[in-house]
């Protein structure tokens, strides 16, 4: 039984998309681990965050299915374009299939490898970074694309609860001991800002300074 004041949240936000809607019961129907999907009330968010900063260039760190993708790409300014870093080329079809119902396929571009292999050939700035990839690899990805984020721009980190694992000080999780890791790091730059919101799984905002 959904909890109440989840259950009033739901009513009290903006109604789910309908290509969104379907997006999501679909990976709940067709593929492993679905629950890596965003969802409602974490997607609207995303898309308000999005809305908010107006940026011309994104950076996705793991697309899955699509959902955040869309979500993040509703913000753009006109012109802008959104890059979708995935290692499972399987899911790309279905992903397109989506973002062309939503109308945004000229906005997102889908590129199919590691971000540790493809992110030499992509000379971009951006405003803002989503972060959703592998959890043992977030400090990789953070150090990666760091340089590329613009003056105060903004990094969005997935799943940095990781379930409550992270509370877990002798956790043999590899994942959450990636996110564990990946946190710490974070806490002793000098260069950022950082919030972690208790939404969902978690998110941490990073403001570069």
């Amino acid at each position: 039984m959904e909890r109440e004041p989840e259950k009033y949240i739901h009513d009290h936000s903006s109604p789910e998309d309908p290509v969104l809607e379907d997006l999501y019961r679909q990976t709940y129907l067709r593929f492993v681990n679905p629950n890596m999907v965003s969802g409602h009330l974490q997607g609207i968010l995303l898309e308000m965050i999005s809305r908010m900063i107006k940026p011309a260039s994104i950076l996705e760190i793991g697309t899955f299915t699509g959902y955040s993708a869309i979500c993040l790409a509703k913000g753009l300014v006109p012109g802008g374009l959104l890059i979708t870093i995935d290692s499972n080329d399987e899911l790309n079809e279905f992903a397109h299939s989506y973002f062309l119902r939503a109308g945004l396929e000229s906005k997102i571009i889908q590129v199919t490898g590691r971000l540790q292999d493809v992110i030499k050939s992509i000379d971009n700035e951006f405003d803002l970074v989503f972060i959703d990839g592998d959890k043992r690899e977030y400090i990789e990805y953070y150090r990666l694309v760091i340089d590329k984020v613009r003056p105060r721009g903004f990094l969005i980190a997935d799943n940095v609860l990781f379930g409550g694992k992270v509370l877990d000080e002798d956790t043999t999780d590899p994942k959450a001991r990636g996110i564990n890791a990946f946190t710490e790091m974070i806490i002793r730059q000098t260069n950022i800002g950082n919030l972690i919101l208790p939404v969902r799984d978690g998110l941490m905002l990073i403001r570069k300074l």
